[in-house]
C-alpha cells in the first residue's frame, strides 16, 4: 500500500517510513510537518493520494483534524488514520465523527503496519486506550433508561439482518457501500441505521461503531 505520514516531529516521519519500508509494510509517498503542507501534498496531484494518511493532531498552523475535514470535504474516500500522543476524549470523538478510520496512541510504532492493514481490509482500528474512553464518553452522554444500558447485547436488541449491517458501521463502510453489498438501496439502509440507533438508544453510527467493536473485541 502506499501511505502518506504527517507528523510536526520530523524525525517521526523518518523513523515510521524506515520502519514501514523495512518490514514491507507500505511505501511511503511523502511526508509532512503540519496540516497546511500535508493538504498541499494530499492534492498536489492524482498520484499524490495515499491509500492512507497517517496524521498527527497537535502540529503548528492547522492541525490533523482541520487538515483531515478539509481533505475528506474534496475526498470523501480518504483513509485517514490519526497517530497522536493525545488520548485526549474531544479529539478522539472529533476524529471518528470526522469520518477517519482509526485512532491510535503513539506507544508501540510496531502497531502501526497491522492497523494500516486493518484500515485496507475496511476495518476502524482504535486501540484499547481509545476505545476505553470513546465508550465511557458516550456511557455518560446515553440516557440511563435507553435499551442498551440495561444490559441486554447488540445481539438481543437487533435482528440478524441488523446485526449484519452495524458489522459493516464498525468496518468503516459509508451507506453506498453497504447499499452495494448488500443489494440495497442507499434509502433502505440509511432507514435500517435509522432504526438500528432508535432500538439502541444511540444518536449516531459512530457511536453504533463504538459500540459495535466494545462488545465484539
Amino acid at each position: 500500500m502506499r501511505i502518506a505520514i504527517t507528523d510536526d516531529d520530523p524525525i517521526v516521519c523518518q523513523s515510521l517510513a524506515t520502519i514501514l519500508s523495512a518490514t514491507n509494510a507500505a511505501d511511503v509517498l511523502w511526508t509532512a510537518n503540519d496540516g497546511d503542507a500535508a493538504v498541499t501534498n494530499y492534492f498536489a496531484s492524482p498520484a499524490n493520494h495515499p491509500d492512507i494518511l497517517l496524521i498527527d493532531i497537535q502540529m503548528p498552523g492547522k492541525d490533523g483534524l482541520a487538515a483531515a475535514r478539509e481533505i475528506l470535504k474534496k475526498d470523501p474516500a480518504a483513509r485517514i488514520l490519526f497517530l497522536t500522543t493525545f488520548a485526549d476524549q474531544s479529539y478522539i470523538a472529533q476524529a471518528m465523527a470526522l469520518g477517519a478510520k482509526g485512532y491510535l496512541i503513539k506507544q508501540d510504532v510496531t502497531a502501526v503496519g497491522p492497523a494500516l492493514q486493518a484500515v485496507m481490509a475496511g476495518q476502524v482500528v482504535l486501540g484499547a486506550e481509545v476505545l476505553g474512553k470513546l465508550t465511557s464518553s458516550q456511557a455518560s452522554a446515553t440516557a440511563d433508561d435507553s435499551a442498551h444500558e440495561s444490559g441486554e447485547s447488540i445481539e438481543q436488541l437487533l435482528n440478524k439482518k441488523e446485526q449484519v449491517i452495524a458489522s459493516l458501521v464498525a468496518q468503516g463502510l459509508d451507506n453506498r457501500d453497504i447499499a452495494a453489498q448488500l443489494s440495497l438501496s442507499e434509502g433502505t439502509v440509511r432507514n435500517r441505521i435509522s432504526a438500528i440507533l432508535d432500538k439502541l438508544g444511540l444518536t449516531n453510527r459512530t457511536q453504533l461503531a463504538i459500540e459495535w467493536i466494545r462488545e465484539h473485541r
